[in-house]
């Protein structure tokens, strides 16, 4: 088991906890993120694109000119893809972008990717993220008190109290909350710190594994 320090919001160590080192101690594997980001990137697609082919183009179906002797190459339709205001041949059409990837896959790269943040020292343990009250300048204050000036993600227990820190979080760019059950892999490689409360590292240690 891996010990971790826990912090107060002022910054400063109050406790040590143990981690499940089959979540945040393992060797990462990187195919198994890449595969994971893709398959979350490709979900968000919405896949509605379309063009019209001929048996949409507005447009008869009467021949333009006869066949032969007007020195012209022949042409059956004005809605051919050569004409303007034709059809477009072989455009996109609506579909669907859902890459399917094993739970087994997909429970590897979460956990190769909490282990990677936590290897690189990008991981922090807080007692909580209860606010007193919805108050911006007392979430600036938290990421100043890190010294976390880039993408950080928040990682709270569903049973937590932290309605407050999350709408203070709103207003701020580089700060995003999320709870245990909706943490995914890119937005943990996407941020450049994470920072769990000691419920919720708890918590991730026993779901995870």
């Amino acid at each position: 088991m891996a010990k971790i320090e826990v912090y107060n919001q002022e910054a400063a160590p109050v406790k040590e906890i143990e981690l499940n080192d089959d979540v945040f101690g393992i060797e990462p594997n990187q195919q198994a993120i890449y595969d994971a980001v893709l398959v979350y990137l490709a979900g968000l697609r919405q896949g509605t694109h379309a063009t019209k082919t001929r048996a949409f183009v507005s447009g008869t179906g009467k021949k333009p000119f006869r066949q032969k002797g007007t020195g012209r190459a022949r042409q059956g339709s004005t809605r051919a893809t050569q004409w303007r205001g034709g059809a477009i041949a072989f455009g996109p059409q609506p579909r669907k972008y859902n890459i399917k990837q094993n739970r087994k896959v997909r429970r590897l790269a979460l956990r190769s990717a909490l282990s990677e943040k936590l290897a690189e020292a990008n991981m922090k343990v807080i007692e909580n993220l209860k606010f007193d009250e919805i108050k911006t300048k007392k979430a600036v204050a938290l990421l100043d008190a890190f010294g976390l000036d880039r993408k950080t993600l928040f990682v709270a227990e569903e049973t937590e109290d932290f309605d407050n820190a999350y709408v203070s979080m709103r207003n701020i760019p580089n700060a995003v909350v999320v709870t245990v059950s909706s943490l995914n892999v890119y937005d943990i490689v996407n941020a450049d710190a994470i920072v769990f409360t000691e419920a919720a590292a708890v918590k991730a240690g026993e779901v995870f594994a």
